[in-house]
């Protein structure tokens, strides 16, 4: 009788989700998140990954108790044909074919309810189908833009593999123990290749020093590129790109589609780039770390500085309560 009951306790739950002013916070949001993926029948990776991605895609001071949102044109919601830009009927939009669903049971599609849209969106990405290629499709459709389409998917594929949303963790670049110095040259000009400025910060240690990620993350790119010599660019659960450049040579465990988490060997830090593959020694050795973000259109890179300092100061720390 008792396993009856909480069998009807899990339904209702799923049927009749509330929303509140924490769902930004992380346990509440994956409850949430896997809720309403198990109702859908969507995988709750990908609506993570879109959660997580709108969240982050543009640079925004943080806010006490922002509500979340997702961002949906009105076209998008009501139908592309409705003539009521602004309607919330569920049977209106679903005749004019727009993705507004109820997902509260208060008998309207409300564009700005941050549950109406996650229940809207998990049906609409699981409408077709729950494989990797019926929900990219159905990405590309919401989005139209390819790389938006392999964000989300490679954020995806993270959560996934950890079975968790809770990926936030970072660590320095280098272990504290090698010997390096760097300081804040963002924004420096370089003249290799034609004017422009430094993306990032350069992090000096002995060749053969081992490079670490800096995050849970999917390696979107390995190999080598004229300025940044052998590279490699991971993306990470908060729509961050790290990019680690220079390196002497990659890591027999690093493949482009490898996930890594934080602390893993990328590769060993080296003096290459500036010239054909192959070409090194035209600088002393050291890691360039730039880091980058993409808002649906364009990807902008900003001063991992701040990062930096923030990561190894909190390693230091660790390592003091250990001696």
């Amino acid at each position: 009788m008792w396993k009856k009951c909480i069998v009807l306790i899990l339904i209702l739950s799923i049927q009749s989700i509330t929303i509140n002013t924490s769902f930004g916070a992380e346990l509440e949001s994956e409850q949430l998140l896997r809720k309403i993926a198990l109702k859908t029948k969507t995988p709750w990776s990908y609506l993570a990954a879109v959660y997580r991605f709108e969240q982050n895609r543009f640079k925004r001071a943080k806010q006490k108790n922002q509500s979340p949102t997702l961002h949906i044109s009105n076209e998008q919601w009501a139908g592309l044909w409705n003539p009521n830009l602004q309607d919330s009927n569920p049977d209106t939009i679903r005749y004019f074919q727009g993705i507004g669903r109820d997902g509260d049971g208060d008998q309207k599609a409300g564009r700005n309810n941050f549950l109406d849209q996650l229940y809207s969106v998990a049906r609409f990405l699981g409408s077709q189908g729950t494989s990797d290629d019926h929900i990219r499709h159905q990405l590309w459709l919401f989005y139209q833009h390819p790389v938006t389409v392999d964000v989300i998917t490679h954020m995806a594929k993270v959560f996934q593999k950890f079975g968790s949303t809770k990926l936030t963790t970072n660590r320095f670049p280098l272990s504290l123990q090698s010997h390096y110095s760097y300081r804040d040259n963002w924004g420096a000009s370089r003249g290799f290749g034609g004017r422009r400025s430094h993306e990032g910060n350069d992090i000096f240690a002995d060749y053969g020093t081992p490079v670490l990620s800096t995050c849970y993350g999917y390696v979107e790119l390995i190999g080598w590129n004229r300025f940044g010599g052998w590279r490699i660019g991971i993306r990470d659960t908060e729509n961050r790109y790290h990019y680690f450049a220079h390196l002497g040579k990659f890591s027999s465990k690093i493949t482009k589609g490898t996930i890594v988490k934080p602390g893993d060997q990328l590769g060993v830090v080296g003096s290459s780039g500036y010239g054909p593959p192959g070409t090194s020694g035209k600088f002393p050795p050291h890691l360039h770390y730039g880091i980058y973000r993409f808002t649906g259109k364009t990807t902008y890179a900003f001063d991992p500085f701040p990062l930096l300092k923030k990561w190894e100061l909190k390693e230091k720390k660790k390592l003091s309560h250990l001696d």
